[in-house]
């Protein structure tokens, strides 16, 4: 991202109310003199755990897209509280894994460069090389964010976009965090890796309006195919984002959103607002060699990282991510 771009995102953000801290910007080589091979040890154990178990992908892609949503990209969502009331005990989090990983790099940055390396962007490292490992897109991720020290489950399930929200909801979400229309469907992308529950799909199949109906918005043989999958009382029992596809990072997941397939409401109503339904329903039929969705997700996650980003003297270096210096 040229650094020009950059400083019109930080404008941006400022403009639509974002609190920004920007005594100074983030920085591809913010590193490479002091700790040149930063980024090297955060693949070298993301690989090692990634490449054993390739679900970590979009577990570790959900954390970084969760801890941005809340308090900005600062590391906030690996905090632990003795009173477990911060973010990550928020029912949206409490299904959050892979905090191993991050730990695991953290720590092995720690013993070649001691309190340099904010956890804040060994998260946005770890996401970042966690999709790659599974052939999803690159992306640069800009360095030298520092930690918050504040962690609140109050203001997770404040800023979280729900998996219920509509289109409307969805769009004033992203916009208070600086993202367009453009940047919430392509995110949404996202969810090409991954899974979920019946728990969150449940009121859709089976109490829509209070009446003990379905989702009209829900394509009537998914319907069928997930009560077969989710009887009423079942919690439980996992089910694939994108069905058919949830470990390759690919455009398939709008294909089946342009069927009315979505898992989520929020996954549906994308169709409901013309320019996230031209892109679902551009990038359903582009053929991978033609679409930009690969690119378009690199993009956003740039503009993600610079969320409400705590630089300079605010902030800490955090030894270990789930506590505060």
């Amino acid at each position: 991202m040229a650094i020009k771009n950059i400083l019109a995102l930080v404008v941006l953000l400022s403009v639509v109310g974002v609190s920004v801290a920007i005594p100074q910007l983030l920085d591809l080589d913010y590193y490479r003199s002091k700790c040149p091979k930063a980024e090297e040890i955060v693949r070298g154990v993301t690989v090692q755990y990634v490449s054993r178990q390739k679900t970590l992908a979009a577990k570790l892609l959900r954390m970084h897209f969760h801890d941005c949503f809340v308090r900005g990209c600062d590391g906030s969502v690996l905090l632990k509280s003795a009173k477990n009331d911060a973010e990550r005990d928020a029912v949206p989090n409490l299904t959050l894994k892979g905090y191993e990983v991050v730990d695991a790099a953290k720590t092995a940055l720690e013993r070649k460069c001691p309190n340099l390396i904010s956890c804040a962007d060994v998260l946005a490292l770890v996401a970042r090389d966690a999709v790659a490992v599974i052939g999803g897109p690159w992306w640069p991720v800009p360095l030298g964010r520092r930690d918050g020290r504040i962690s609140k489950l109050n203001d997770a399930l404040l800023n979280l976009p729900s998996p219920f929200a509509d289109i409307k909801t969805l769009k004033k979400n992203f916009a208070n965090k600086g993202l367009n229309a453009k940047d919430l469907v392509v995110l949404s992308g996202g969810h090409t890796i991954g899974i979920s529950s019946c728990a969150l799909v449940n009121s859709r199949l089976y109490n829509f309006t209070g009446k003990g109906d379905s989702d009209p918005s829900m394509n009537p043989s998914y319907v069928r195919e997930l009560k077969r999958k989710c009887p009423p009382t079942d919690f439980r029992t996992s089910l694939n984002m994108d069905p058919g596809s949830a470990l390759t990072f690919d455009t398939h997941y709008f294909k089946v959103v342009a069927q009315k397939k979505g898992l989520f409401t929020s996954d549906s109503t994308l169709l409901d607002d013309i320019e996230t339904k031209n892109y679902v329903q551009t990038q359903a039929i582009l053929p991978p060699v033609f679409s930009s969705f690969n690119k378009d997700f690199s993009d956003s996650m740039v503009k993600l990282g610079f969320v409400q980003i705590l630089t300079g003297k605010n902030g800490e270096i955090r030894k270990r991510c789930a506590f505060p210096n």
